[in-house]
């Protein structure tokens, strides 16, 4: 993930996403009956044999926050992953002299190759297109045009909702949505801040479209040690003293035993 300033489509009023303080505590979310009631989806299903799983995350950590273990599961029954990764995450320690753009552009990939092994996966290709961190309008734009090359039949697309309140997120998700869409190939979208700036029952969010993955005590173990390999966004910035990028309060949402997907 990276540093958050609101940016809201124009079907949407203004602040409708604010991403700001700690957010809704996971406590609420979990005490929340629908959620753990949510329809369930196996990952053979979500991705049927023969095709190919593409996650494309705007930010290094975004494809393994939101689908690390579905991607593990889809792994074990020999599933083809390609990972697109949008940006290289430079945005994320803005000021910093702990964290400057050419160290992270050096170091977040790298945190990706060590989650993705601790994930154990297998058939999977990483292509990075390294579009510029922060700047939504630019590599939305630059995304829709390079896109449709790295996209194949039978492929099933995987990224961030078109309106999970972080403007690189969103970027993603029209892109990925109307590339998706013009190749017609099946779009599933992720939310992951909208646990932060939604609430139980909010009406923003299509729970009609909400499926819950579960992962067995395996599958979550693995996915738990794989965030932890993303040690620039989970330590503290040494330099300016700032808290880390995702804190725990943060990860509480992201690093449950079950995964939330839009279909």
């Amino acid at each position: 993930m990276a540093s958050v300033t609101i940016q809201t489509p124009k079907d949407r009023p203004a602040n409708d996403r604010e991403i700001s303080g700690k957010g809704t505590p996971e406590a609420a979310w979990q005490g929340w009956a629908r959620l753990g009631a949510l329809p369930e989806v196996d990952p053979g299903e979500l991705v049927p044999f023969g095709a190919r799983a593409v996650v494309v995350a705007p930010h290094p950590d975004d494809e393994v926050l939101g689908t690390g273990g579905l991607l593990a599961r889809l792994s074990e029954i020999s599933r083809n992953i390609l990972i697109i990764a949008v940006t290289d995450g430079t945005a994320s320690h803005p000021d910093s002299r702990e964290w400057p753009p050419d160290r992270l552009a050096r170091v977040r990939p790298q945190e990706t190759r060590e989650a993705l092994q601790r994930l154990h996966l297998r058939q999977v290709q990483v292509v990075r297109l390294g579009l510029q961190d922060g700047d939504a309008a630019q590599f939305e734009a630059e995304l829709l045009g390079s896109l449709s090359n790295h996209l194949q039949p039978g492929d099933i697309v995987f990224t961030t909702w078109r309106y999970d309140g972080h403007p690189d997120h969103e970027a993603a998700g029209r892109s990925v949505h109307s590339v998706a869409d013009a190749l017609e190939l099946p779009c599933v979208e992720v939310p992951l801040w909208t646990w932060h700036w939604a609430s139980p029952d909010d009406t923003r969010v299509p729970w009609s479209r909400a499926r819950r993955i579960v992962l067995d005590d395996a599958t979550h173990a693995r996915k738990l040690r794989a965030v932890q390999a993303f040690r620039s966004q989970i330590e503290p910035d040494a330099g300016t003293g700032h808290a880390p990028v995702l804190p725990e309060h943060v990860l509480a949402r992201l690093t449950r035993p079950f995964e939330v997907v839009l279909i």
